[in-house]
């Protein structure tokens, strides 16, 4: 482990063009989620990949999708045939929450395609019939995921990381306000901050990196500056600002088109925006638009929840968590810990024994454990599905930390024998 280094991490804006398309696609798998319980379907038999694409005024919804009736309807030869109305109905509330209306990209305005069809029987099989042959449902897809946590900031995440997505989050806040000049910000942003760490522990910014869109045409990088830098140092709150920090704000001189109109999106383009923002491996999946089946997504929070557990319960000031799938295999192929050299008198082995013991990581034992068949996942999509709060909807279960004593338990009792 280095000592002293500088470490840099970016956050993109909910109005970024994919993280639209981000919130688009969870939109979408909460929605399915919604119906089913809404119409007595069992939530486990859920299964949704929907991607989204948008660019001027034109969103796309594709993927594969098993769907409760209510979101079906029949064509004109009597088939059942995904019924768009309500698909679209999301997408559009989707837009307009986060705060599209101009001119090229419009939440009401925009043509929606839905593009979804039924899943494929090949892969339904790899996971279905997986339960009668071992007890529980296989993986949905091969794969490696990770988990990290550390102890730089209050929700055990990477410092750089999360202050870039605190900007960004106090920014949008203030715009949907509409309080003042911060009212003038269009939704389309990102930031970027790099830490300075002395002796392995965050020190100060030596840099801060912000590109906001902003709808006033005659405002220049000083006004946008001036308007923004407030919050930028609350957002950054006890991390010093380095005397000498070099600030780049909207450096390129105006940020007026933004969004789709912009840029294309597309889903799962910023997975390490979603992630640790570089400090910590990727296995490379996407989260957004998968239902928990996909262990891209719930192996992801699994591997999470067990290294901030982890480093919660003081058996390490770092955490990485390694786990891997096959598809329709049950459980996983393997499990790496890694404490960086900052265990607390235990070994890594001791800390995968106790991983083992204390949480089934089957696909079916990672729903049941986080209880992850809801619709929750619309609010993951933009500023990180990790360094949440756990919410009383059941939303970012995977950030409790009520595995402490059961690990620290495992732990000693492996100790001792």
């Amino acid at each position: 482990m280095r000592a002293n280094y500088l470490f840099t991490s970016e956050s993109v804006a909910e109005g970024h063009p994919d993280k639209v398309c981000d919130r688009i696609s969870d939109e979408i798998v909460d929605l399915v989620y919604r119906e089913a319980a809404k119409t007595g379907v069992n939530p486990w038999g859920v299964r949704i990949a929907c991607e989204t694409l948008a660019t001027t005024n034109r969103v796309v919804i594709a993927g594969e999708v098993r769907l409760p009736p209510s979101l079906m309807k029949k064509d004109k030869d009597g088939n059942d045939v995904i019924n768009p109305s309500k698909f679209k109905a999301a997408a559009r509330r989707a837009i307009k929450d986060i705060g599209y209306e101009q001119d090229g990209f419009h939440w009401k305005k925009a043509k929606i395609d839905v593009l979804l069809h039924s899943q494929s029987a090949d892969i339904a099989q790899g996971v279905d019939s997986a339960a009668d042959q071992q007890g529980d449902e296989g993986a949905g897809d091969q794969g490696i995921m990770f988990g990290y946590a550390c102890k730089e900031t209050p929700d055990l995440m990477p410092a750089p990381i999360y202050y870039s997505h605190k900007i960004l989050q106090l920014l949008a806040t203030a715009r949907k306000k509409g309080d003042g000049e911060v009212a003038k910000l269009g939704p389309d942003a990102k930031s970027q901050v790099t830490v300075r760490y002395v002796d392995g522990k965050p020190s100060e910014a030596t840099s801060i990196v912000l590109s906001t869109q902003h709808l006033d045409d005659s405002w220049d990088s000083s006004k946008v500056r001036a308007v923004v830098e407030p919050y930028i140092r609350e957002a950054l709150g006890e991390l010093k600002i380095a005397d000498d920090c070099k600030w780049y704000i909207n450096p390129t001189g105006k940020f007026v088109i933004g969004g789709p109109d912009g840029d294309a999106g597309l889903t799962g383009r910023k997975i390490i925006v979603d992630t640790y923002g570089g400090a910590a491996p990727h296995g490379g999946g996407a989260f957004s638009g998968k239902d928990t089946t996909k262990v891209d997504r719930s192996a992801a929070y699994a591997a999470r929840y067990l290294a901030k557990n982890v480093v919660a319960a003081g058996l390490a000031d770092r955490c990485t968590i390694q786990l891997s799938y096959a598809i329709g295999v049950a459980q996983p192929l393997s499990i790496y810990v890694d404490l960086h050299g900052t265990g607390k008198g235990v070994s890594e082995d001791q800390v995968e024994a106790a991983i083992r013991e204390n949480m089934d990581l089957s696909p079916s034992g990672i729903r049941r454990h986080l209880d992850l068949n809801k619709p929750i996942y619309a609010k993951t999509s933009a500023y990180g599905h990790f360094g949440r709060k756990a919410g009383r909807d059941g939303s970012f279960s995977w950030e409790r930390t009520d595995l402490v004593k059961a690990l620290k338990e495992a732990v000693k009792t492996k100790a001792a024998a």
